[in-house]
C-alpha cells in the first residue's frame, strides 16, 4: 500500500476507534455543560469535534472530562 494510503488508513481507524470510544459516554465540558457524547466529527481546522445531548454546538474533544465512577 502506498505511504499516503496507509497514512490516510490509519488516521481513519483511529477516528472509528474514537467514535466508538466517546458516543454515548457521560461527559462534562471545561465549561461546565455535562451530557452524554452524541456525534463526534474529525474538523480539518479544530481536530476531533463533539456533540452533547441536549446542548446545541460542537467542542473540541480537549475540553472533556469523563465522568468519575
Amino acid at each position: 500500500m502506498p505511504p499516503v494510503k496507509l497514512r490516510a488508513s490509519t488516521i481513519l481507524n483511529e477516528y472509528g476507534k474514537a467514535q466508538s470510544e466517546l458516543i454515548g459516554k457521560t461527559v462534562v465540558l471545561t465549561d461546565g455543560k455535562a451530557g452524554t457524547v452524541e456525534n463526534v466529527w474529525l474538523d480539518e481546522l479544530h481536530g476531533l469535534r463533539i456533540s452533547i445531548k441536549g446542548h446545541d454546538g460542537r467542542w473540541p474533544v480537549s475540553t472533556i472530562k469523563f465522568k468519575e465512577n
